[in-house]
């Protein structure tokens, strides 16, 4: 392993290419990616949903985690979340999937929103958007920085709770 790979993603340098608030969204979701990976690791099912003194589950936040940047950049692209997306945050906290399974899944929902967020255009960031049934106001500029923020607060909330699990 090299130097830099030991270093937080946002230390590693610049993502080529892209905006540094676009970039700085590609490192949350990068460095989500290794905690996330680092604190479940070896996790079993009845792990990831247990609910140690009571607190959230791992389960929950990594389902949450990858529903919630769909749903994000979904807005970001200006559109309101179709009949599927309504769906999953209904079931969100329903227990079954695996570990592997619910990686997977944030994976997927990081690539579909980094490989979106890579076309946004820097001028935009001033733009009108709008959030959920209340068509709440925000701009692209906020919901950028909002995927970010957000999944870096689910991505703590994992930590503490897999750190309750660990400490049995």
């Amino acid at each position: 392993m090299s130097a830099n790979e030991l270093l937080e993603p946002w230390l590693r340098g610049p993502v080529e290419g892209v905006h540094p608030v676009i970039g700085a969204v590609v490192h949350a979701f990068q460095q989500a990616r290794e905690d996330l990976a680092a604190w479940t690791e070896g996790f079993s099912a009845e792990q990831v949903w247990a609910r140690p003194q009571g607190v959230t589950s791992v389960g929950f936040h990594l389902r949450h985690v990858a529903g919630s940047v769909d749903r994000l950049t979904t807005y970001l692209r200006g559109r309101r979340l179709d009949a599927l997306q309504i769906d999953a945050l209904n079931f969100e906290t329903d227990e079954g999937a695996g570990r592997d399974e619910l990686m997977a899944a944030v994976g997927a929902a990081f690539d579909a929103s980094e490989a979106y967020l890579r076309t946004v255009d820097p001028a935009t960031f001033g733009e009108r958007r709008t959030v959920g049934r209340r068509q709440v106001p925000t701009s692209v500029g906020g919901l950028i920085v909002h995927l970010a923020e957000h999944t870096q607060r689910h991505v703590g909330q994992t930590i503490v709770t897999a750190r309750l699990l660990r400490q049995g």
